[in-house]
């Protein structure tokens, strides 16, 4: 989806699909459609797992002449079997993706639950970062843009008092695991009893910073 141009895509990805390019064509249509490509964030919903997804040598062997590299996505099974992991093949593919745009409000000065969610299950060794004799190296440095736009109910006072936790992990930890050439973090503060004006004001600005972005 692209928060920014209200466009959303849904992609059914099997095997066929994936290989095929289902997924960069998915994102090719949302664009004709106004979406941004740098804006777009992507999800993987409800897939066959590793574990039960059996496959003979020939498939093996489709998705090594595509890829030598597509080695990584297969396990050794019974006998010539091999396990697909066809999550981690969307996955990477949708990687090729350079920007990242995170759209929230901002809860008791935290994320919201779905939001906190992926970044528990991103923000883990081996995904966004890597252990390297004992120090954090970066696996996310493809992203070059990462940009926040975000709403609090409090005032920047409040928030700067709690920590602001949200735009730490912005302008920190995200800073840290992608290393981006650009980096926004664009808050609305005191949204409880911003004026009209003061709310139009800040969505001009936001337009601003992401047509420069």
């Amino acid at each position: 989806a692209d928060p920014i141009e209200g466009v959303i895509g849904a992609a059914h990805a099997g095997w066929k699909g994936a290989i095929g390019g289902v997924l960069e064509s998915a994102l090719d249509q949302m664009e004709t459609l106004g979406a941004d490509r740098a804006n777009i964030v992507a999800a993987i919903g409800p897939v066959i797992s590793q574990r039960a997804y059996e496959v003979g040598p020939e498939f093996l062997e489709r998705f090594l002449d595509d890829d030598p590299d597509n080695a990584r996505f297969f396990a050794q099974g019974e006998g010539d079997r091999a396990m697909f992991d066809l999550p981690s093949y969307c996955r990477e593919r949708l990687r090729a993706a350079d920007a990242l745009v995170l759209c929230f409000p901002v809860w008791n000065f935290g994320y919201p639950a779905i939001l906190k969610g992926v970044f528990d299950r991103v923000f883990l060794p081996g995904v966004s970062f890597r252990l390297e004799d004992g120090f954090v190296k970066p696996n996310l440095t493809h992203i070059k843009k990462v940009a926040a736009v975000c709403t609090y109910g409090g005032t920047r006072l409040r928030a700067i008092g709690a920590g602001d936790p949200p735009r730490k992990i912005v302008t920190r930890h995200l800073l840290h695991v992608t290393r981006p050439t650009k980096l926004r973090y664009l808050a609305l503060y005191d949204m409880n009893r911003a004026t009209h004006d003061k709310r139009a004001a800040f969505e001009a600005r936001v337009a601003r910073e992401m047509e420069a972005f």
